[in-house]
Order: structure tokens, then sequence, then C-alpha cells
């Protein structure tokens, strides 16, 4: 959750405006790392095309400046943006340069998913799992995959071991519960979605907000069952 606004509603100039400002040359190593900051910064805002402008003036700016991590990081800029192909692109590109970036099996995978290439996203997952077994996204991920291609078993093992990790407990009781739920096991269904509708509660007291996104679905997926029971 973003902290609150200061009292000053004043905006501060933006890095490279502050340079520009000051007048003076900084170092190119500093430049690039402003670069990548700044690109965070419109990140964080949902700005992702000119989150990619920035960082694909880091990975022009040279050789020497270039890393894994911001092709893998522009890769998923293009992914919020649709461009599937682009981000794709980025990704391969990453693993080239460090071939054990499981961020980047992970996000590739997704950018599969929504190819509709669940076979090939598995393969990716397996791998981002297999440089870093206790990777979550990956975890919930593939976890969810296998729940596209029946496969509910594996499902729920992988949701057995994310759960393990004490986090982001609410989503993947949901996704653990949508699992039951679609192997006609109703009454794990239930317990799950009232599981993942509890810690959302929880962090309603403690963040002052609500997910509102997963808990539209449980409480959709939870009428879903109990509506038929008391008709």
């Amino acid at each position: 959750m973003p902290l609150p606004p200061t009292a000053s509603h004043r905006r501060s100039p933006s890095m490279n405006q502050a340079v520009q400002e000051s007048g003076e040359k900084l170092p190119k190593e500093f430049t690039v790392q402003m670069l990548r900051q700044e690109a965070a910064h419109h990140a964080k805002r949902g700005n992702y095309p000119q989150a990619i402008s920035l960082l694909t003036q880091v990975i022009n700016s040279s050789l020497s400046g270039r890393t894994p991590m911001d092709y893998n990081n522009r890769g998923l800029m293009y992914f919020h943006c649709g461009q599937l192909e682009e981000a794709i692109a980025d990704y391969n590109r990453a693993l080239e340069l460090n071939p054990n970036l499981a961020a980047a099996y992970n996000n590739r995978a997704n950018c599969y998913v929504n190819q509709g290439e669940l076979v090939y996203a598995l393969v990716d997952y397996d791998r981002a799992l297999d440089l870093n077994p206790f990777h979550l996204r990956a975890l919930i991920n593939q976890g969810v995959t296998f729940r596209h291609l029946g496969m509910y078993r594996e499902a729920l093992d992988n949701f057995d071991i994310a759960l393990a990790q004490g986090k982001l407990e609410a989503y993947i009781y949901a996704q653990r519960g949508r699992t039951h739920h679609l192997a006609g096991d109703w009454n794990w269904a239930i317990a799950d979605y009232l599981r993942s509708l509890r810690y959302l509660n929880q962090e309603k007291n403690a963040l002052g907000s609500l997910n509102s996104g997963i808990g539209k679905f449980v409480n959709t997926w939870l009428k879903a069952i109990i509506a038929p029971l008391t008709a």
C-alpha cells in the first residue's frame, strides 16, 4: 500500500530535470542508475510506455551498462502493455545474458499463458522453480496453469507449498479453493474461500483497504456453491 502524501503538494522535479537544472555532468554509470530509478517510478504508477522509453535508453547506453534485469524489467513493461512478442524477445535476451535468472523464466511463462501456450508455460515455470524452489509467483502461476489444464492434484501441491511461505495467503487460499471447486470438492472449496476472505478482512483492518479484486471473485465463487444448496 502506498504511503500517504506529505503535507506539501508541490511536485518534486524528476531526477532528469534536476540534473538538467544543475548544469552538472554526472558519470555515465550514475546517469544509467538514475534512468533505472525513473523507470521504476513510472512503472509503479502504471505509466508503462514511459518506463519502456527510459529502460530502452539504459539498454542502448552501452554494452557494459545493460544488465539481464534491464531486459527483464522492460519485458515486464511490454507485457503490461499487451506487447507479448516484444516482452518474450526481452526475456529471451535476459536469459542469454543470464541463464539462471528465475524471474525471466517466470515472466516469459506468463506471456506463454496469455498466448494460450500452456505447455510451454509449464516448462518455463519448472525452470524458474529448478533455479529457485521458493519462487512464490512461479509456484502460484504454475498452480493456476495446472488447473487450467485440469491437473488439479498438481495445482493443489503447488498451492500447498506456496502457503507454507506465509505470504499472499488470501490470494493463494482463493486459488486453492477454486481448484477444489472445479475438482468437485465443494466442502474443501468453501473452507478455502472462507479462509481467503478472513485474510482479506485482516488486511483491511491492518492496511485500511481491501483487496477487492480477489475478494469479488471469491464471493462470486462462494455464492455459486452455496446458492444451489439453499434454493
